[in-house]
């Protein structure tokens, strides 16, 4: 592994890590780092929805906090294949535990576990992902 290869999977492990704090702290003009103006992203496996990056930004803006007031990531193990200098297909491994409303005062925790499928980029701004497809593994307490 080269320097280059190296400073390069650093990197790509810095957008996964952008996104999971983004979703986690509901700052969503932070994905304006970790995703390409026409990036296309898939969350049908977990009951939303697949479309556009500027489509699904403001539907996580808005669905997330209503289902999911509070959202921690934990990122697993993180695989990154190139396909030449700026193309890199990446999977990373996650679990999502979120606590809900149990209708009767309380909370309850529901988890969703699987892996984000990323097709990475590199841009004038750095690696940026172009695709993402949620593949909900396991899911708990739903």
């Amino acid at each position: 592994m080269d320097l280059q290869e190296i400073s390069d999977r650093l990197e790509i492990a810095d957008v996964i890590t952008r996104y999971t704090r983004a979703i986690d702290a509901g700052d969503w003009d932070r994905l304006d780092t970790v995703f390409t103006a026409d990036a296309h992203i898939d969350y049908t496996e977990s009951g939303g929805i697949a479309a556009g990056f500027a489509e699904v930004k403001p539907w996580l803006a808005e669905m997330l906090p209503a289902f999911f007031p509070a959202r921690m990531h934990t990122i697993g193990q993180v695989d990154v294949v190139f396909d030449g200098d700026d193309d890199a297909r990446v999977v990373a491994y996650f679990d999502n535990p979120m606590p809900v409303d149990d209708g009767k005062g309380g909370t309850r925790i529901v988890e969703i576990g699987g892996m984000y499928h990323h097709e990475m980029v590199r841009t004038e701004h750095g690696w940026r992902s172009r695709r993402l497809h949620e593949q909900v593994v396991w899911k708990r307490g739903i």
